[in-house]
């Protein structure tokens, strides 16, 4: 069976967090740990507002894996399409037509992290 695109970034993503880790120094775990720390933390903003945040960051930097990151943070998080739609908005509105292919890529996890929703 092929994992699906989701599956696959998270197999990926640990692997090289790994490898990652291995050689990192210092001041590379302070600052894994500072992201770490900063979204999962509620504090004047809950996680749900700040993986918005981080994902219309990323879709404005065109970073197709903070994008698939944060989408699926925002799922877990409890945001809804609505929501998503509104953060594509400001994201193509602030980062201009060249989101476009981002935020197809971006939209088509979504809809795969529904799906696998639905069917559980």
């Amino acid at each position: 069976m092929q994992m699906s695109k989701i599956e696959k970034f998270n197999t990926e993503r640990t692997a090289y967090n790994e490898i990652l880790a291995k050689y990192a120094n210092r001041n590379q775990k302070t600052f894994f740990g500072l992201d770490a720390k900063t979204y999962e933390a509620n504090g004047a903003l809950n996680k749900k507002t700040k993986e918005l945040l981080g994902f219309v960051a990323s879709l404005v930097l065109r970073c197709d894996d903070c994008i698939l990151y944060h989408v699926i943070e925002c799922h877990k998080a409890g945001v809804t399409s609505e929501e998503l739609s509104e953060a594509v908005s400001i994201g193509m509105l602030v980062g201009g037509s060249i989101t476009i292919p981002h935020i197809r890529r971006a939209m088509a996890v979504w809809d795969a992290e529904l799906a696998s929703t639905a069917a559980k």
